[in-house]
C-alpha cells in the first residue's frame, strides 16, 4: 500500500512532464518545430538562404558554402511530408526544402537552440514552419 501512494504521484509526474516535453517539439517531416523554428533529428537550427530560388528544385550552396553551411541531406528511410520536398544538388545529394527553399545547417551553431547564422550576410534565415 506505502508504494502505491509513492509510485501514483511519481507516474503522474512523468506522464505531465511527458505530455508538455511534446508540445515544445514537434514533429514536422524531415524536420521537427522547436521553439518556433525547424531544427534537425539533431535539435540543431536550421536556415534558408535568399539566393536559393523558392521551389527551383536546386541548392545554390555548393562547395566552401555548403562546407559552412551544411544541408539537410535526405536518408533512405524519410519520406516527404506537406510542405516538405526533395531539391538536387551539384555533387548528386538530395537535400530538403520546405516551402520549396532548401534547408541548411550553420556549422558555428554550438548545441540545440543556437541561431547565431539568423541574419548572417543579410542573406541566412532561421527556417520557421
Amino acid at each position: 500500500m506505502k508504494i502505491l501512494k509513492i509510485s501514483a504521484p511519481l507516474i503522474l509526474a512523468a506522464t505531465v512532464l511527458t505530455a508538455c516535453a511534446g508540445s515544445a517539439v514537434q514533429t514536422a517531416g524531415p524536420a521537427r518545430v522547436s521553439d518556433g523554428v525547424l531544427t534537425g533529428a539533431n535539435g540543431m537550427t536550421l536556415y534558408t538562404f535568399d539566393k536559393d530560388a523558392e521551389g527551383s528544385g536546386k541548392s545554390v550552396c555548393n562547395g566552401p558554402c555548403a562546407t559552412n553551411w551544411p544541408p539537410l541531406l535526405v536518408t533512405a528511410d524519410e519520406s516527404a511530408a506537406p510542405g516538405y520536398s526533395v531539391v538536387m544538388r551539384d555533387d548528386g545529394g538530395k537535400q530538403w526544402a520546405y516551402r520549396g527553399k532548401p534547408l541548411y545547417f550553420w556549422v558555428k551553431d554550438q548545441k540545440p537552440g543556437d541561431r547565431t547564422g539568423d541574419g548572417f550576410n543579410g542573406v541566412w534565415r532561421v527556417a520557421k514552419p
